[in-house]
């Protein structure tokens, strides 16, 4: 008899993983609730960056707080009447920073994104779908020489895994678009997916070539007998294996089941226009000194930044919108408006490392969420890792590190 499993969630990380299951030969149902693909997965800067070994959760980042505020002209957003959500957050995220927890998360990391491109490699040539990955890099400028300085300090002494990078030539830095630059370097083997939305549409396509199918709706999880259980709208699904793969909601939906999740929503903003002179053949290209990664996809250009600690469903702050615009003119990048704007809720945990296992407290219960800024890089290894979870096989690498037990607290019952 088919095995089934219920997976929640329909972004990145939930068809990759419902993919390499129904390719392991599970009967899978995704339950998704974002028919306009609003979440992060859909909105992000296209960019596989195997290059950040460094789990975020680091006194780097915490000494850098004070400069890097959005009212300091920074690209962090910490609302005052967010503080309920960002101040416990944080309060996790000074522990998790600590030298050898912060070790710790380095090395599990790491792990994880060694593997990261090989996994894309295999599921990239399964999708039918050539020019869909490209490898071949990505860029990190500076406008301002002082910033030039402390950054190429920083990428020379910085761990970057499997990634390697060289510096650019005066030519080089003359053709890239926009004024002139200080400087810049090229990582020559991290990657870009050329189309989001042609992603999704592959994804789904091969799910459904799988035997896989989809129910929309919001679900919501229950424990019965011993095990988690899936209700959709207002009846509980067929007993089975179920997989939460729920992004920033993955918080809320795994409470009923006895398990507080320190998850927060760490939003991003972005702004995309067609009116454009970007050239087709540009990888990403991030502008470090201002927090800022412009993506030229098929059909548009996108610019992104920000990272606003806060609930999932706070109004948007348009002064952030304001912000990227400024930056696009002061850059003098050939990007014209109207802007259409988006914004999106990266799922972190706070020790910036995914949550990726089997419940203790649910055995039939799966969970694969929580990849902050990785969500896309570590898509594919997360569906191979889940897949093999689920048939009781060993994972390409040590879970352990990733277990949700590491948070060790449980709402009361």
């Amino acid at each position: 008899m088919q095995r089934e499993m219920n997976v929640i969630g329909g972004g990145v990380v939930g068809l990759a993983s419902a993919l390499a299951l129904a390719r392991a030969g599970f009967a899978v149902t995704v339950i998704d609730d974002d028919p306009g693909r609003q979440a992060a997965s859909w909105g992000n800067a296209g960019h596989i960056a195997i290059e950040q070994v460094a789990p975020l959760a680091s006194w780097a980042t915490v000494r850098s707080l004070p400069r890097r505020r959005f009212a300091a002209g920074g690209a962090v957003g910490l609302p005052p009447a967010a503080w309920r959500r960002w101040l416990p957050f944080g309060l996790r995220l000074l522990g998790a920073a600590r030298p050898a927890r912060f070790a710790v998360g380095k090395a599990a990391l790491g792990g994880l994104l060694a593997e990261a491109m090989p996994a894309w490699q295999r599921l990239g040539e399964t999708l039918g779908q050539p020019g869909l990955l490209r490898i071949d890099g990505h860029i990190v400028a500076w406008s301002r020489p002082a910033a030039a300085a402390a950054g190429w300090r920083s990428w020379m002494a910085a761990d970057i895994g499997t990634a390697a990078f060289r510096d650019t030539s005066r030519a080089e830095r003359a053709a890239f678009p926009g004024g002139p630059l200080a400087d810049a370097i090229r990582f020559t083997n991290t990657a870009q997916i050329a189309d989001l939305g042609r992603l999704d549409r592959a994804l789904r396509a091969a799910l459904a070539a799988a035997g896989g199918v989809f129910r929309a709706g919001a679900a919501g999880l229950e424990m019965v007998d011993g095990a988690a259980r899936v209700r959709l709208d207002g009846s509980l699904l067929a007993e089975g294996p179920v997989l939460v793969a729920g992004g920033a909601r993955s918080g809320t939906l795994l409470a009923p089941l006895g398990r507080r999740v320190p998850i927060i929503a760490e939003r991003g903003y972005h702004l995309r226009t067609s009116d454009h002179d970007w050239p087709a053949d540009l990888p990403p290209m991030v502008f470090e000194d201002r927090s800022m990664i412009v993506t030229r996809y098929a059909d548009c250009v996108q610019v992104a930044s920000f990272v606003e600690f806060a609930a999932i469903d706070t109004p948007a702050d348009p002064a952030k919108w304001e912000r990227l615009e400024a930056h696009v003119a002061a850059l003098g990048l050939p990007l014209r408006g109207p802007f259409t704007r988006w914004i999106g809720a990266r799922p972190t945990l706070p020790d910036y490392l995914p949550a990726i296992g089997r419940s203790a407290r649910a055995p039939n219960l799966l969970y694969a969420f929580g990849h902050q800024h990785l969500g896309l890089t570590l898509a594919a290894l997360t569906g191979e890792i889940v897949a093999a979870l689920a048939a009781d096989a060993p994972p390409v690498v040590d879970l352990a590190p990733f277990s949700i037990e590491r948070f060790g607290s449980r709402t009361k019952q």
